[in-house]
This record gives C-alpha cells, structure tokens and sequence, in this order.
C-alpha cells in the first residue's frame, strides 16, 4: 500500500498502547530471568581479568572445582568448538588464551548447583598474568598506529584547497566519552541441552540469529541444531546486539559440558566489566569559512575508540563518518575516520551506532565559527543547511537530504520554543541574577535509515490465521520496550482489517523465522512491518479469493474492515465475520499460513569509492532546549525542551512519543553525566550506579514538549509512509550541550559535560 487511503482506527495509524504496558507496570511480564528454574538446572559465574593486558601463565581451575556445589569449572581448552565469539570477521576469543586484553575479559566459567555457589567459586579462581604494556587512550594508539579499523576516508572536491584559499581558518579538537547501555535487564541466557546435539538458547538479545551462529560455533555444529527464543528484553540500547552473543554461548558451552540446563545471569558489576559501551571519540579539524559564516572547506579526522577487538566498530565509524557533515553542506570536504584499538573493553553498537559522535563534529565547527565572526551557532548552521539557494543538496557519498525538511523542522522548533521572546528573557535574567546562569541552545539533525551493511536490510514473517479467525504473528524481530510488537501487530491488523484483540504476539524464534537481521538501526518496523504485511496480504488474497467465488464477483471486490469480509457491489446483505471466513477457507481446504519476506530496495554502497546510496531515507528533527549553570559549582539542570520530529506518517504515534522522549533523555545522560572512568592500569571504576549517574526522573526536563511533525508522510515506499523513530531523537539532546555553552559563554566544551567540567570550563574563561 502507499499509505495514502485513510487509516483504521486500530490499525496502522492508531495511538494505542504498547501490548506489553500493563504487564509491565504489575509486573506479569516475564523476562529470561523470570521463568521457572527447571529440575536440574546449573548456574554459571564468569572468572574475569583484573588485569588489562597480560598473557595467562596458570589458571588455578581444580580449586574451584572442590568447593561445594561445584559442577565444572570451564576454561579455553574445554570448549567443544571453536573459541572465538566474533559477530564480524574472527579471532575473538571467548576466553584469553593466553593472551589477555582488556581488564574484565572472561578467562575461564564455573558451573555449580546455586548461583551463588558458582559466584563463591569464580571468585575463588586464581590466576597467574605475566603483565605487558597496555594502550589505553586514543591518543597512545593513534602515535602507535593501532587500529581495529583502518582509516575511511570520505572526501568531496579537494578540502586542502578550498581551505586555503577561505578568507578565514580555524582549526579544533575535542573528545566524547562513551557511555554503558544500562539496561535495567542485565545480560542473561538459559541453554538447555536435547536430544542430538540440539541446543535450545533462551536470551536476552536483539539478534537471535546472530546468538544461533556464535553458538552454533562454539558448540561446533549447525545453525539448525540451535534454536534461539526472546520474548521481550527488559531494555537493549545495542549492548544485546554482539554482548547478547557471548553470554549465550558461554551458557550454551556449559550446558554442552554439564548435560544439563545453565543459566548465565551477569550481575551488574561484571555486566558493566565485561561488556562494550558507545564508543568515545577523538575529534581534530580544520575548517575555512567567509564571512557570512559560509564553510568553504573542512578536513577532520574522527578517532573511535574501538577496545580491543573489531565488534561492530567498523559500522559505527561508517555512520560516524556519513553523519559528520549532518544537516549541513560543505562544498569542499574530507572526512577521515577510524577505530584505534586499545587495551579496554571492545567497544560496540549503541542507539545510534555512530551517528551521534558523527553529528557532535559539524555542531562544534559551526559553535566555533560563529563565535569567531560574532554570529549565533543558529545563523552558521543555517547558512550551511543542505538544499537552501546557493548550496548543494547532496552528502560527501552522492545522497540527497530533503532540504525542505529540514528548514522545517527547525522554522517549526523555533516557533514552538518562542526561540526570539526567550532569548531576550534570558539575557535579562542573566544580567540580573550574581551566579545563575541560563542558556538557549538548539540542534537540527538529518539522520540515515538503513543498515550499513546492505545484506542486513531484510526481514522474514510468519502469519497464521486459525479456523476461528484469531492470528498468530512471529517475525524476526525482537521486542525491548519499543514497541516494535505492537506496531507490527497493527501492520496485520491493517491487512486484514480486524482489531488488535485478535492477534496472538509470539516470542521471537530462529525456529519460526530464521537468517534475521538483528533489531537494530531504527529499522524494525521498517523491515519486519513489510514483511508482515507481505505474508498477511497473501492470505487475505486467498480468503478473498474464497469469498469471491461465493459471490460470484472479482477477488478485487472484497473489501475486509471492522472484522468482516464483504462487497458493496452485490449489495450490504453480502457480507462473513472474518471468522466465518476463515472457517470457510478451512473447509475449502485454503492454506491460511504464509510466510512473508522484505528487503529494502534501492540502496547501495560502493566501500572502496565511498559513494553510493546507503540510506533508504533520512529521518529529520529539530529541538531547543533551554538549561541553567550554576556558576560555583558548576551544575546544570535542563529546564524545557521543545523537540519536533519527523516520524511520516506514524504507525503508532502514542509509542512514537514515547521514543523521542526516552531517546532524548538517554542522549542527554550520555552528553551529561554518564562518565565511564578507567584507572591508570586499565580497569573500570564506574561500575554500578553509585559511581555511573545515568539520568533520572528528576533530569528530566520540567516542561518537555513534543510534537510530530504534521503532513509530512514520507517520499519514499516505507510502511504507510511512517518513518524510523528509535535513534534519531537521541541526536537531539545535542540541543543541551550547545545550551551549556551559550550559559557559560564558552565555544568549546568536552563531552560528558559534567558539572567537573563546566566548572573547569567557566574558570578557564575567567
């Protein structure tokens, strides 16, 4: 369908709840941890490196096997496969053998008969490191030449030249920190053995394919002897992508050992230690510009820090590197970027999978600039949008942005926030008030749907519909509180033209729909929503063929609304219940099972030209946000956000909202006050939430106003025309940072901007 007939009121379109809201809030939800322990069920505990790099000479493994309750204890020679949970390319081994290379990698797992037996005895195992120098800064590995991705260099017209030549040059640097996915469901697996080597996976992830393929690995089998089920995650952000993975196959291997069930359950401690984050970066440019505030050329480099291993690094420095330039045109441009590799934790997807590190270059050229020719950021970004007169509607890689759109999304921000009455407020309070300070601070983004990795822009369906015309909806997608079921689910309703209360939604299962892309890069709806669709249209053209024939007219004539099939041709008396109709189907013996697939058409990507068209749309949005600093201390609080975001024409708009918001205030923890802090031998010290502030209820903005953007269904053949929602809202929380330093009167702020660094900050200026 292209989306532009009207819209049921329980379908596509509705404001309905999440299916799950209520079982959340009474907790009937049950997630991985909650289902009953089985008779014989083990429990595993993972041994953990204190040390950041280092090469095992001995692991004491016998001791922990005599302590009481003890079943095996499991280190890198005892797996039955290989030793190597790699999601991308290889040699990433589950347990350091021998060489260890970050503070918190696995180097051996006991199994015993109570969780806490198996925690007494991991914390009992002694191990032997012959220490070696560890890397921990991108700055050492970028002097030492270590990479884990090897330079991308994305270039357009000749950027040395354009900045030579600008009437104005300016050069910069800058960090961003990282930031632990927290989710309130820590990483946890149930594996339980069966009969011919099959190992059935329960876990908490976004890819349960992925989860087949590393266990099936490490087990040294097939795909199809592992069979992966998630019902719903308590919260994924990315860190269930790759993480997800391990925990599972560490499970599996002790099932496989054990012959028994095992589950693995993280505590928070260990999950933080041995678990990837969103990558810092590391930012160094050059830009010249004229004296409108026009930039004429820009050459940056973009330094991830990637930890010790490939993960998922190489996609999020693509993201970061197609991201760097954002709404913003720049004629002349070369873009570098890059993953150094270092003694931490292997560092991997998080919501935005780059695209947010990517975004913070252009805001803090365009802050500099403007500072530089006493302009506004606002007056430089826009001189700089995409598609305005006299600058190009083309990224560095050959795609079109939606200029239109853009100056939208900010001209309707602008209205919302009172943008010019409450600058003139602010500079009042300002001038009034000896230590308070208040800033306005604003931040438009464009942002890429699509997987990176082209292969990964498909999606599998299964639909059944019963006798008695109730459904059964599985797709290859997985459910951590977004919505993503529901929405699907209104995709079937839609099809069929029934009400929700008739769809069954099913756990995800690499048994019922396999070769899954994960859940991931704000595509789920995209991807799983069409391929619902498919499989739902091929049985509704058989039951309307059916009907058809019983009416003696064109299958085309059956229209199916409000849970009955029927043709106003023939007149009103014609009409089935959609249970009579499927019971009719049953009795004409009509398949009413189908399987449907979708992959996202007219998308490429030419890696070595870097050009091509990755994306299939963009997603846009603009925010205001307003904060005030106390300037002895240096703390901050965000006092109002104005967001509007471009969803299309929205699925679910109720869920939608619910995404901006979340998306936004874990952006602005992530900008904020989530600091990640490794001492000077490598190890993480914010572990848990005494020492890692993530934001909560209070953080939020006291008046926080959002809005989707009006009349504006997207352009390209997306799922009723709805867009992406999941990440792009969190680059808006951009809006905070830039409103800190319009408080402080600073151009340059390193991120996380802590009250630390604020502080800092304000006594530097003086």
């Amino acid at each position: 369908m292209d989306g532009t007939q009207g819209l049921p009121r329980k379908g596509a379109g509705a404001a309905l709840r999440h299916d799950s809201a209520l079982k959340h809030a009474t907790g009937e939800a049950r997630f991985a941890d909650d289902m009953g322990e089985v008779p014989g069920l083990l429990h595993a505990a993972l041994v953990l490196s204190d040390v950041a790099h280092g090469r095992v000479v001995s692991l004491d493994l016998p001791a922990a096997r005599a302590m009481p309750g003890v079943v095996a204890a499991i280190g890198p020679r005892d797996l039955p496969g290989v030793n190597d949970i790699a999601p991308i390319g290889k040699d990433e081994p589950l347990f350091a053998d021998p060489v260890v290379e970050f503070a918190g990698m696995p180097l051996a797992m006991v199994v015993a008969t109570s969780r806490d037996a198996a925690l007494r005895a991991a914390q009992a195992v002694r191990a032997e490191v012959e220490p070696l120098e560890p890397v921990l800064t991108i700055e050492r590995a970028l002097e030492l030449g270590r990479n884990v991705v090897p330079p991308q260099v994305l270039a357009r017209g000749d950027a040395a030249a354009a900045i030579a030549a600008a009437p104005r040059r300016m050069e910069g640097e800058f960090r961003a920190g990282g930031q632990e996915h927290f989710y309130l469901e820590g990483q946890v697996a149930i594996a339980t053995p069966g009969e011919d080597g099959e190992m059935a996976v329960t876990s908490s992830t976004q890819h349960p394919s992925e989860v087949q393929h590393v266990v099936a690995r490490v087990l040294g089998c097939g795909y199809s002897r592992v069979t992966v089920t998630c019902r719903r995650m308590g919260g994924g952000f990315g860190g269930k992508e790759s993480n997800a993975s391990w925990v599972a196959a560490a499970a599996a291997i002790a099932a496989r050992v054990t012959g028994r069930p095992v589950k693995l359950r993280l505590p928070r401690r260990a999950d933080m230690t041995a678990t990837g984050k969103r990558h810092p970066f590391l930012y160094r440019w050059t830009a010249g510009f004229d004296a409108s505030g026009r930039i004429l050329g820009l050459d940056a480099l973009l330094a991830a820090d990637g930890g010790w291993s490939l993960d998922m690094s190489a996609g999020v420095v693509f993201r970061a590197v197609t991201h760097a330039l954002n709404c913003c045109d720049v004629p002349d441009v070369r873009i570098t970027g890059l993953a150094a590799r270092t003694n931490t934790v292997s560092n991997t997807a998080f919501r935005g999978f780059g695209g947010p590190q990517g975004a913070l270059l252009m805001e803090d050229v365009v802050h500099r600039v403007a500072a530089a020719l006493r302009m506004t950021p606002e007056e430089v970004r826009a001189r700089n949008f995409c598609g305005i007169p006299g600058n190009g509607d083309e990224t560095p890689y050959g795609q079109k942005l939606e200029g239109d759109l853009i100056a939208r999304v900010w001209a309707e921000a602008r209205r919302d926030s009172a943008w010019d009455r409450r600058r003139g407020e602010i500079a009042a309070f300002n001038a009034a008030h000896p230590t308070l300070r208040r800033g306005l601070g604003s931040m438009v983004l464009a942002f890429g749907i699509s997987f990176g990795i082209m292969h990964l822009n498909q999606a599998g369906a299964l639909v059944h519909v019963y006798s008695d015309g109730s459904i059964r909806l599985n797709h290859g997608g997985t459910e951590m509180g977004q919505g993503l079921f529901v929405k699907v689910a209104q995709v079937v309703c839609e099809v069929f033209g029934v009400d929700l209360d008739r769809v069954a939604i099913t756990a995800t299962s690499t048994a019922e729909v396999p070769n899954t892309a994960a859940t991931a890069a704000s595509t789920g709806s995209d991807l799983n929503g069409w391929a619902a669709h498919n499989a739902a249209t091929a049985i509704r053209d058989r039951m309307a063929g059916v009907a058809a024939r019983r009416w003696g007219i064109a299958p085309g004539e059956v229209v199916f609304a409000d849970n009955r099939a029927w043709a106003e041709r023939v007149g009103a008396n014609r009409f089935l219940d959609f249970g009579e109709l499927a019971k009719l189907c049953f009795l004409e013996r009509v398949s009413l099972s189908a399987t449907g697939h979708y992959s996202t058409p007219d998308i490429h990507w030419d890696r070595e030209r870097m050009r091509g068209r990755p994306f299939f749309y963009f997603s846009y949005g603009a925010a205001v946000s307003e904060v005030v600093v106390d300037t002895l201390t240096g703390e901050h609080r965000c006092l109002r956000t104005d967001i509007v975001q471009d969803c299309g024409r929205s699925l679910n708009p109720a869920v939608d909202r619910g995404q901006i918001e979340g998306a936004f205030v874990q952006g602005m923890g992530w900008l904020t006050c989530e600091e990640l802090w490794w001492d000077v031998q490598g190890r993480l010290r914010t572990v848990g939430p005494s020492t890692y502030k993530i934001p909560g209820s209070r953080d939020v903005p006291p008046a926080f106003n959002v809005r989707l953007l009006e009349g504006a269904p997207a352009r390209s053949e997306t799922i009723f025309r709805s867009k992406a929602v999941g990440e792009p809202p969190l680059l808006l929380a951009t809006s905070v940072w830039n409103a800190l330093k319009d408080a402080i009167g600073v151009e340059a702020l390193d991120l996380p901007a802590t009250p630390e660094r604020v502080l800092m900050a304000i006594r530097r200026k003086g």
